[in-house]
C-alpha cells in the first residue's frame, strides 16, 4: 500500500522520493513500479469508462457485448471470471509472469523496458541471496507462498473495490470522472484488524475522489464527512457475494450474474443504451 500511494505522490511531499521507494518496494511485490504506475494512473483516469477498458482493470463486458461473442468467446470470458482463475491462477500469473515485460506499453518508450528489467534483476539478485543464505528449496517455498498469498489478497482488494452491484460505468459522452470515481469505487468496511493490514485502501471511493491523500488520513475524511461512509459500503460478508456478478446491463445500469443476464436476453426485446 506504500508503493501505492508512492505512485499518488501521497506518501511523501518528494516526487523523488516517492518514486524512489515505489522502486524499492517493487523488487518485493515483484511490481516494476515505474511501469505499474503507468497503468495504475491509467485506471485512475478511466475508471468506470466503457469506451477506455483495457488497462489496469478487470475485465468486465457488458450484457450485450457478451451475447454478441461466439461460442468460444463466451466460454473464454466464464473462464476468465471464474473465481479459481480470477483469484487463483490470474494473481499469481500476474506477479509472477506478467509483470516481468512491460505488457501493454511494449513501444510506450525505454523508460518501461528499464523498469521491469531493472526489477528483474535486482528480484534475481534477492532471489539468488536467499537461495545461498537459507538453501533452494526452504527460501523458495516460503517466497512463492508469500507471494502467492499476496498477490491473490492484492487482487481481491482490487476486485471489490469497482466490481459491485451498484457500481458505475458509462460511455464517454455519459461518463463523468468524479462520479465514476464515488460511486464507481466501494467503500469496503473491514474489521479493525484487516482495515489496518490493508491500510485503509477499503475506503476507495474517497481515493478516487482525491488520490493524493495518505492512506493514514482516509479515516478522517470519513469522520469528517459521516456522509461518505454509507456511499458504496461494503462489509467483508457481503463482499464474497460479489464473486457473482460478471455482466455490466446498461439498461438496469447494475453488475448482474450470467442467470440474470440470461433471463433478460429471454425476456426483453432487442436492448439499447438509453439515450
Amino acid at each position: 500500500m506504500i508503493q501505492h500511494d508512492c505512485s499518488h505522490g501521497a506518501f511523501f511531499k518528494s516526487r523523488r522520493a516517492n518514486d524512489w521507494t515505489g522502486r524499492l518496494i517493487g523488487i518485493l511485490t515483484l511490481t516494476p513500479y515505474d511501469l505499474w504506475k503507468r497503468s495504475h494512473l491509467v485506471h485512475h483516469s478511466a475508471q468506470g469508462n466503457l469506451d477506455q477498458r483495457g488497462v489496469g482493470d478487470i475485465l468486465t463486458l457488458t450484457v450485450d457485448e457478451y451475447n454478441a461473442r461466439t461460442f468460444a468467446g463466451r466460454l473464454a470470458y466464464r473462464l476468465y471470471r471464474n473465481p479459481f482463475v480470477l483469484f487463483g491462477v490470474g494473481p499469481i500469473f500476474i506477479f509472477l509472469i506478467h509483470h516481468r515485460l512491460p505488457v501493454g506499453f511494449l513501444r510506450a518508450g525505454f523508460k518501461y523496458w528499464v523498469s521491469a528489467m531493472g526489477t528483474n534483476i535486482a528480484i534475481a539478485i534477492l532471489l539468488i541471496a536467499g537461495i545461498v543464505a537459507l538453501g533452494w528449496l526452504p527460501f523458495l517455498v516460503t517466497y512463492l507462498f508469500i507471494t502467492s498469498l499476496a498477490a491473490i489478497i492484492g487482487v481481491w482488494l482490487f476486485y471489490v473495490q469497482h466490481q459491485f452491484e451498484d457500481t458505475v460505468w458509462d460511455t464517454s459522452d455519459n461518463w463523468q470522472l468524479h462520479e465514476a470515481a464515488l460511486y464507481g469505487s466501494s467503500y469496503y468496511d473491514l474489521p479493525p484488524p484487516l482495515r489496518w493490514m490493508t491500510a485503509n485502501i477499503g475506503i476507495h471511493h474517497v481515493h478516487h475522489l482525491y488520490s493524493r491523500i495518505p492512506f493514514y488520513r482516509l479515516p478522517d475524511v470519513l469522520r469528517d464527512h459521516p456522509r461518505l461512509a454509507g456511499t458504496g459500503r461494503m462489509t467483508l460478508g457481503e463482499s464474497f457475494k460479489t464473486t457473482r456478478l460478471k455482466l455490466w446491463d446498461t439498461l438496469g445500469r447494475r453488475l448482474v450474474t450470467f442467470e440474470a443476464a440470461r433471463a433478460l436476453r429471454r425476456n426483453a426485446a432487442p436492448r439499447s443504451v438509453k439515450p
